[in-house]
């Protein structure tokens, strides 16, 4: 019932920058957080950033520094900020929304977005 759309992915060189964004197709109630997740082929899919209804945010070391995570104030949309684009940071990114349930959790996500940075 609820769908996450995402958008801002591609390519780019190196050194560069991209900002993605995930909307939500309606408020959700009950968030725990919001996040980014990415995936490169043969890997496990591993977290990038999260942030908390309470603006808690939490980053992968790899890339701490160069990314930022930001939300509306609705919590229908999360970004992420990617500066400083690096090779290794290649890989499809699917947006999380975790939601509250009672005694339990539920997670939404995006159907992924390719960024793709070259040398």
């Amino acid at each position: 019932q609820v769908q996450l759309v995402e958008s801002g992915g591609g390519l780019v060189q190196a050194g560069g920058a991209l900002r993605l964004s995930c909307a939500a197709s309606r408020i959700i109630f009950s968030i725990n957080s919001m996040g980014w997740y990415r995936q490169v082929p043969g890997k496990q899919r591993e977290l990038v950033a999260t942030i908390t209804s309470g603006d808690n945010t939490n980053y992968a070391d790899s890339v701490k520094g160069r990314f930022t995570i930001s939300r509306d104030n609705a919590e229908t949309t999360v970004y992420l900020q990617m500066n400083s684009l690096k090779p290794e940071d290649t890989a499809v990114y699917y947006c999380n929304v975790r939601i509250r349930l009672y005694r339990t959790y539920d997670d939404y996500w995006g159907q992924g977005t390719q960024v793709t940075v070259s040398s």
